[in-house]
């Protein structure tokens, strides 16, 4: 095992073990629920947006350390940002998840995860996060609101 393929794996560890931004969001006024029948794979998505921007955003679930990890290193990236930003990176991500793309430095620690690719039943699990995003971006309304003013 390479140097980098240690460094990853360690990345998807902590945050499994201690993911960041873990627990109920009270505040939160978009929740989505997300699941993997394939795995069993859970998660709700606590999002608290004024429309724009994602000004905080927690998670429950239960699930692999590919799921969780994937998760927590999620939350903290787009935490504060813009949803244009955020649904940004979510297509960055999943075009290195899916589609095989290299990392972008945007996407940070989340490159720890690029060789998911290779493991087609873990797709699901790495992207089930990132799915919940898109849904409660659609679930606020602004999904719509870019469709508009394209």
């Amino acid at each position: 095992m390479s140097l980098l393929d240690e460094l990853y794996r360690e990345i998807i560890l902590q945050h499994y073990k201690s993911p960041r931004n873990y627990g109920p969001l009270d505040s939160a006024n978009v929740r989505v629920m997300g699941d993997n029948p394939s795995c069993g794979d859970q998660i709700e998505l606590m999002v608290l947006t004024d429309g724009e921007h994602i000004r905080d955003l927690r998670f429950r679930g239960q699930g692999c350390a590919i799921s969780q990890a994937s998760a927590s290193l999620m939350t903290e990236l787009v935490k504060g940002k813009s949803w244009e930003a955020a649904l940004g990176l979510q297509q960055q991500f999943k075009a290195m998840i899916v589609e095989g793309a290299a990392p972008t430095l945007e996407l940070g620690d989340l490159a720890a995860l690029a060789g998911v690719h290779k493991l087609a039943a873990r797709v699901k699990c790495a992207t089930l996060a990132w799915n919940a995003l898109e849904q409660a971006a659609h679930d606020s309304g602004v999904l719509e609101a870019r469709a508009k003013n394209p």
